[in-house]
């Protein structure tokens, strides 16, 4: 199952992705939110296509393509998540997953534009898996249980200033939170077709030049250990987005490797979950 959604800013319309065709998610739902996952409206949108019940969307590959999930109350990321990552950075490997949280209001599109902060000197890129939540999560009993509460995957940027970051107090979600610094998609694929997500390739490319090209199979705590271990602290509701690390190959990490600068472009995909492209723009 493959959503998505398509359309200006603001007004972007849920739909649903099958055969190349795109179907209007309007007759189920306004959007595609923690409401319409939490209410069972995957299988909904299956079924509702099945019956004929649904209709083409016929303009649709002239449409903006939006983050495929709408307003998550929070989007919850894990830090130095992967072992090439972590030893390329010089930083011991966690015995704990690495929690900060990042703005939800920084999500954007898959193919819009990414603002460099003002006196910005070190924005750097890390391609993400995302996870999507579809169940409220709290106090899971083991990692397997996080199977129940995932609503899909969904390709994700976590886009950083390194300074920010690292040199202005500490705090993570300084250098994590600035405007347009989460693009995500193009679609949410549901838990249910992605075989094994500890298997997935992620490849990321600035300006045509390939600069991460990992596997989620070298992170340090999968997936299900992640959702399993932030229910341990946190209640983690439908539509909510969790970032779980990134490879090797990021800027912080390569000496002499310039930061991201204004006209700069970003490519990026992970297996099956599809491809995004950013601009970078001066704010």
């Amino acid at each position: 199952m493959t959503l998505g959604r398509l359309g200006d800013l603001g007004s972007e319309i849920p739909v649903l992705h099958h055969d190349g065709r795109v179907y209007d998610l309007r007759p189920l739902t306004a959007d595609i939110d923690g409401a319409f996952l939490a209410s069972g409206g995957v299988a909904a949108a299956v079924s509702a296509r099945s019956a004929g019940k649904l209709t083409e969307l016929a303009d649709a590959s002239s449409l903006r393509v939006g983050a495929p999930v709408a307003a998550p109350g929070k989007i919850v990321c894990i830090g130095l998540n992967y072992r090439d990552h972590a030893e390329e950075t010089g930083a011991t490997l966690p015995s704990e997953p690495v929690v900060f949280m990042k703005d939800p209001g920084t999500i954007v599109g898959p193919h819009d534009d990414v603002l460099i902060p003002r006196k910005s000197t070190k924005t750097d890129w890390e391609v993400e898996l995302g996870v999507v939540i579809g169940r409220t999560a709290r106090y899971l009993d083991s990692p397997e249980q996080a199977d129940e509460v995932i609503a899909g995957y969904v390709l994700s940027h976590d886009v950083s200033e390194r300074e920010f970051q690292l040199e202005r107090g500490g705090q993570w979600d300084k250098g994590k939170s600035c405007e347009t610094f989460n693009p995500l998609g193009p679609h949410l694929i549901a838990a249910s077709d992605v075989a094994d997500p500890q298997a997935l390739g992620l490849r990321l490319w600035v300006n045509g030049e390939l600069r991460q090209n990992g596997s989620t199979a070298n992170m340090i705590f999968g997936v299900r250990y992640v959702i399993w271990y932030l229910s341990q602290f946190m209640v983690l509701r439908p539509g909510d987005l969790i970032n779980t690390g990134t490879p090797a190959g990021v800027a912080l990490g390569l000496e002499g490797t310039p930061y991201l600068r204004d006209g700069d472009v970003v490519e990026l995909e992970i297996d099956g979950l599809g491809r995004a492209r950013q601009r970078m723009v001066q704010a």
